[in-house]
């Protein structure tokens, strides 16, 4: 996945929540486009509790593995719908 893929869906106007769906089957979902980062070859995914606020913790997410990303008024493709 290039990070000018994810860029589009963080830039959309309107915005539209997506999920980032993994080779591996973790799906992130994002639901403000504060909580993602994106760098050339990876993202930072930041899990709060509001959009806003400090961030909890954060997860480095490599592009390379990234197998789709689907907004979420579609319904989940991977193996495990569960949310990061």
């Amino acid at each position: 996945m290039r990070a000018e893929d994810i860029l589009e869906y963080l830039r959309a106007a309107p915005f539209r929540p997506f999920r980032i769906v993994m080779n591996s089957g973790k799906i992130y979902e994002i639901r403000h486009p504060e909580w993602v980062k994106v760098g050339r070859t990876s993202l930072l995914y930041f899990y709060t509790t509001q959009p806003e606020g400090m961030y909890e913790r954060y997860d480095t997410v490599s592009l390379l593995l990234i197998q789709h990303v689907e907004h979420m008024d579609q319904p989940a493709t991977g193996p495990s719908s569960g949310a990061a």
